[in-house]
C-alpha cells in the first residue's frame, strides 16, 4: 500500500507571499546577470581613428586642413570688407543727403538774386571731394570683395576634391572598421553566452530534478531569469534572420518536452494524479475510467453531464441508500465492500469514507 501524502499549502497569505518573492527573486537574478553582461560589453573595440590613419595620405590630409584655414581666413577677411563697405556706403548716402540740400539751398538763392558765400561754396565742394573719394573707395572695397570671393570658391572647390580623395581611402578603413566591429560583437556574444549558457543548463537540469522539492519555486525563478537575458543577448547579436531560426528552433524543443511530459503523463501516470482524476470524477458521479453517469441510489433514473451535475435535483427518499456497483459501460467496478468495516466504500480511491482504512489505488 501507499500512503496518500497530504501537502500543506498554508494560507492565502503565504501563497502570496511565496509567488510575490518568487517573482522578486527572478527580477533580482536578472539584474546580476544584466551587471556580468554589462561588464562584458565594457570591453574595448576596434579604434575607428587608429585604422583611418593607416589609410589616409597625410599629405592629402595636411592639403584639406591648409585650404580650410586659408578659406576660413579669407572668409573673416571677406566680411570685414564688407563691412567696410557697408560704412563708407552709409557714409556716400549721408553725403549725398547734405549735396542735395545745398544745392536746393543754392537753388533757391538763384531764384531770390541772392549768391553762395565764400564759406557755402567750400563747405559744397569739400562735400562733393569727400563724396567721389567715397565713391572711389566703395569701388575698389567692391572689387576686392569680389576677388576675394573668386579666391575663396576656387579654394572650396580644391576642398571638395581633396575630401572626394579623402572619401576614397576612407572606405577601406571602413570596411576594415566594419568587419573588426563585427567581430568583436561575435566575441563579446560568445563570452555572454559562454557564462549564461552553462548557467541556464544547470538551472534546466536542477528543475527537472527537483521538480518535487520546496524549493521549486526558487529554481524556476532562477531558470526563468536566466532564460529571458539568454533570449535578450541572442536577440542583441544575432541578426533577426538568424535569431528567428534560434527562437523557433527553442520554441520547437520545449513545446516537444512539454508534449510529450504529457503524454507520458496519460500513458504512464503517477498515484497522485490517478487519485486527483479519479476523485474529481466521483465528484461529478461519473465514471473515471469512461465518464458513464453513476446511476446509483437516488439517482439511478436521472441524467447528467458534467456541466449539468451541480444543476440536478436529486429525490431525497433514497439518499442514503449505498450498494456495490459496476459502471455498465467499461465494467470498472466503482463502489465495493470494504474488507475492514464491511460497508460500501469508494473501489478507485484509496481511503474508505466509514473506517478510513486505506488501499493502493491501481
Amino acid at each position: 500500500m501507499m500512503r496518500n501524502q497530504v501537502k500543506s499549502k498554508g494560507t492565502w497569505w503565504h501563497r502570496f507571499a511565496i509567488r510575490f518573492f518568487t517573482v522578486i527573486f527572478a527580477v533580482l537574478v536578472f539584474w546580476v546577470l544584466g551587471f556580468l553582461v554589462q561588464d562584458i560589453q565594457s570591453l574595448p573595440g576596434p579604434n575607428y581613428g587608429s585604422i583611418e590613419k593607416n589609410y589616409l595620405n597625410k599629405d592629402l590630409l595636411a592639403r584639406r586642413d591648409a585650404l580650410n584655414k586659408q578659406i576660413t581666413a579669407l572668409s573673416r577677411q571677406i566680411d570685414n570688407e564688407t563691412e567696410k563697405q557697408r560704412i563708407v556706403g552709409d557714409s556716400s548716402r549721408n553725403l549725398q543727403q547734405t549735396i542735395n540740400q545745398l544745392l536746393e539751398l543754392q537753388k533757391l538763392g538763384i531764384e531770390k538774386h541772392m549768391a553762395f558765400s565764400d564759406t557755402e561754396q567750400a563747405n559744397f565742394t569739400s562735400s562733393l571731394n569727400l563724396f567721389l573719394d567715397n565713391q572711389k573707395k566703395y569701388q575698389e572695397l567692391s572689387q576686392s570683395v569680389s576677388e576675394m570671393l573668386e579666391k575663396k570658391q576656387t579654394l572650396v572647390e580644391e576642398k571638395d576634391q581633396a575630401e572626394q580623395e579623402i572619401d576614397k581611402q576612407r572606405q577601406p578603413a571602413r570596411d576594415e572598421y566594419n568587419a573588426l566591429s563585427r567581430a568583436h560583437q561575435l566575441k563579446l556574444a560568445l563570452l555572454q553566452l559562454a557564462i549564461l549558457l552553462p548557467i541556464l543548463l544547470v538551472a534546466a537540469v536542477v528543475i527537472i530534478r527537483k521538480r518535487s522539492s520546496i524549493y521549486f519555486p526558487l529554481y524556476v525563478a532562477f531558470g526563468a531569469a536566466t532564460l529571458v537575458k539568454v533570449a535578450l543577448v541572442v536577440h542583441e547579436y544575432f541578426p533577426s534572420r538568424y535569431f528567428k531560426y534560434v527562437l523557433i528552433g527553442a520554441l520547437l524543443l520545449v513545446v516537444a518536452r512539454l508534449l510529450v511530459y504529457f503524454i507520458r503523463t496519460i500513458a504512464f501516470p503517477k498515484t497522485q494524479w490517478l487519485v486527483r482524476q479519479y476523485r474529481e470524477a466521483y465528484e461529478r458521479f461519473l465514471c473515471p475510467v469512461c465518464e458513464y453517469p453513476i446511476r446509483t441510489g437516488p439517482r439511478r433514473f436521472l441524467f447528467w453531464t458534467r456541466r449539468t451535475v451541480n444543476k440536478m435535483v436529486v429525490p431525497g427518499d433514497r439518499a442514503d441508500q449505498e450498494e456495490i456497483y459496476t459502471c455498465p459501460a467499461c465494467g470498472t467496478g466503482l463502489f465495493e465492500e470494504c474488507s475492514s468495516c464491511h460497508k460500501i466504500r469508494h473501489a478507485m480511491l484509496p481511503n474508505c469514507t466509514h473506517c478510513g482504512i486505506e488501499k493502493e489505488v491501481v
